[in-house]
């Protein structure tokens, strides 16, 4: 998820304070702002203090309002961000070759290659009593002293286990109920003047995400919630469009997709991972903004295992009753999605109806086949029964996938997690 990241580490995320202050009210707005700006300076001194060859660099952030009507909303965003003590500026200037109505700005923040920051800082914690276990799936866990959890290579005991595997795989702090997740898109490519020399996002609907990385333009958007039916080649070709239309684009050279899990209130879940917890913790729920806010959730999560203060704000059992109807629609849609698909007619009656590079449904009474045929004419075929919590997969054509409509699971074509919260593949058939 790191590496599929838009690799900007900024505490100005577009209307996110907005968001969080209409559900949550200002203080927990600002509390949000204060801690990733924070995290952006740990950022910073961690790349360096540890000699991480990360391509950082220090860049404006721009929130853009595209439309008049837009502008309040941006006005709004900086207000709340100066208010946490961030030195945003509303701006009409904004390095666009398009004409737009104004942006807030936030000078100094970062961007670096999202990898090559991971790598050091798995680096870094290897060696002197710890140890990064790569290719290792965690699969249960046990909470006593001391926690146990089983990997597919073993078990680890410990006296804390920090749950951060972006969206949470164990369902015991009903976090899957809480979030909503969504897929968005990116391209890189190579336009003939250069890329803006700034991270820039707009709002308004589309968004539009940039930054640049060397002589590359990154643009990012398409987003839509996983599982969504209809998802092909589109997702990536309207981005593509995009940039021809204002930029002089000589290449696409790369791209790729994240997904990002939505609390139903908008902030952050960091702290223990059920109401009775005393060993066990979680992080997640930092919408599209993991880099500062996952940096944020370290900080706290290292205090609270030091027996130091923390504040109740990201508490992951907090209620948010300005967020209730948000919660109600979310889970109204994950039920309709675990009945309704159930009971939706398939479309092919065999799989020698389905061409080369598509998929569909195979129906056999009750029970339903993912099949896909690879463009080689080989067959690929899945149960569609999702092993998290039972919702049928759907085919997602623009990345190959069966992807769960209710939580966010994500399967290869022959079964294998892409994404969790499933820890377990789809059997083959």
């Amino acid at each position: 998820m790191t590496g599929n990241s838009t690799a900007k580490v900024t505490a100005l995320q577009a209307t996110m304070l907005s968001r969080i202050a209409r559900v949550r009210g200002a203080e927990a707005a600002h509390a949000y702002g204060r801690g990733t700006a924070s995290a952006v300076e740990q950022v910073a001194r961690i790349a360096a203090d540890e000699g991480i060859d990360c391509d950082l660099r220090r860049v404006p952030a721009y929130t853009v309002a595209v439309q008049d009507g837009d502008l309040p909303r941006v006005e709004r965003e900086a207000a709340l961000a100066r208010a946490a003590g961030l030195p945003v500026a509303v701006t009409p200037d904004v390095p666009l070759p398009y004409p737009v109505a104004g942006a807030a700005r936030l000078d100094e923040q970062l961007e670096f290659h999202p990898v090559r920051y991971a790598r050091g800082l798995a680096a870094a914690v290897h060696g002197n009593g710890s140890a990064v276990f790569e290719d290792t799936r965690a699969l249960s866990v046990r909470e006593r002293d001391p926690i146990e959890v089983r990997t597919t290579h073993g078990v680890l005991t410990g006296a804390h286990v920090v749950v951060a595997t972006h969206y949470p795989v164990w369902d015991r702090g009903g976090y899957f109920a809480r979030m909503q997740t969504h897929r968005s898109y990116c391209i890189a490519c190579r336009p003939s003047g250069g890329p803006p020399p700034a991270m820039l996002i707009t709002t308004g609907a589309p968004t539009w995400s940039y930054r640049a990385a060397g002589d590359l333009l990154i643009v990012c958007g398409s987003d839509h919630v996983t599982g969504e039916p209809g998802i092909d080649e589109e997702a990536f070709a309207r981005l593509e469009q995009h940039a021809r239309a204002h930029w002089d684009v000589e290449e696409v050279t790369h791209r790729w997709s994240a997904q990002d899990p939505v609390p139903y209130d908008q902030t952050p879940m960091i702290g223990p991972y059920t109401p009775v917890s005393s060993r066990m913790y979680v992080a997640t729920g930092f919408g599209k903004w993991g880099l500062a806010g996952g940096t944020m959730a370290a900080h706290l999560l290292a205090d609270r295992v030091l027996g130091r203060p923390t504040p109740d704000t990201f508490s992951p059992h907090r209620l948010s009753p300005r967020g209730l109807p948000r919660l109600a629609s979310t889970n109204a849609k994950v039920a309709a999605d675990l009945v309704g698909d159930r009971l939706a007619p398939t479309r092919v009656r065999s799989a020698a109806d389905i061409p080369p590079g598509q998929a569909g449904v195979v129906r056999s009474g009750t029970d339903r086949t993912g099949v896909y045929r690879d463009d080689d004419g080989g067959l690929h075929q899945v149960s569609m029964r999702c092993t998290h919590l039972g919702c049928l997969v759907r085919f997602n054509a623009a990345e190959r996938s069966w992807d769960c409509p209710c939580h966010g699971s994500r399967f290869d074509v022959d079964g294998a997690v892409l994404e969790g919260p499933a820890v377990t593949g789809l059997p083959t058939r």
